[in-house]
């Protein structure tokens, strides 16, 4: 009687897994919503006390308050861009989600499907990198740029989606939105990327808006997987501040 009293149990175990994971049918009443926090999948990557799984100069970063810090003082100033560099994996298609903080004069980026290169500027400068760069400055004249460090260099500007084949300038296929109208909406405090990088389409998005699209057809000069990391950039003083690191792996 024991075992037959399981049975049902068992059963109903079965059946609410089956209806868990159950396949959405679409009604014609269904609109796409928005969706509140992240989807499954996404974990952090950054732990909020320690530089653990990063690799930088500790003269320019460190963690204050919480918060991944990248500075350069007029006691550090460099000659040549250094990476805080997440040793955690080389990413081939994935989403990133984290908030960023810039000072006025400041310049960063976040580089996804990169690769550390010599310095020939600064020999002892170990965190060099080359690859895409979603960029990141003060002034929001670059904010939201497709921008290969040390490589092809603009590949989408603020309020466009382009396409780079390695034969000719990248082209403009459509607009996201005007440049200084999407600069708008960039804010003094605290922002949020997200970024989609899935085959050769690289999407970079900010405080809920479209920055840009790149669609990479340049098979000899695009790169399909890679580390991340973030810079601080030469020029003046400046501070640079991440936090909610999170990734999710397509």
């Amino acid at each position: 009687m024991a075992t037959m009293g399981r049975r049902p149990f068992l059963a109903g175990l079965i059946a609410g897994a089956a209806s868990a994971q159950s396949v959405y049918v679409p009604k014609q009443s269904d609109r796409p919503e928005a969706l509140a926090g992240d989807e499954p999948g996404f974990v952090p990557i950054f732990d909020g006390k320690t530089l653990n799984g990063w690799e930088g100069d500790p003269k320019y970063w460190r963690v204050v308050d919480g918060v991944m810090t990248g500075e350069i003082t007029p006691e550090t100033l460099i000659k040549s861009n250094t990476f805080l560099i997440w040793r955690g994996g080389s990413p081939r298609d994935f989403e990133l989600k984290v908030d960023y903080r810039i000072t006025s004069g400041g310049n960063s980026g976040i580089n996804y499907r990169s690769v550390v290169v010599p310095d020939t500027v600064t020999p002892a400068n170990k965190f060099a990198m080359r690859g895409y760069q979603c960029d990141i400055d003060g002034q929001n004249r670059y904010t939201g740029n497709n921008y290969e460090e040390k490589g092809r260099l603009f590949l989408a500007v603020r309020g466009q989606v382009t396409h780079v084949t390695g034969t000719r300038t990248p082209i403009v296929l459509s607009t996201l939105g005007d440049n200084k109208e999407l600069a708008s909406l960039l804010t003094t405090d605290w922002n949020s990327i997200y970024l989609v990088v899935r085959g050769n389409t690289l999407m970079h998005s900010i405080n809920g808006r479209l920055m840009s699209v790149t669609i990479d057809d340049d098979a000899a000069g695009r790169t399909m997987e890679g580390l991340i990391g973030v810079q601080v950039h030469v020029g003046g003083p400046m501070k640079i501040e991440y936090r909610n690191w999170r990734i999710k792996n397509l």
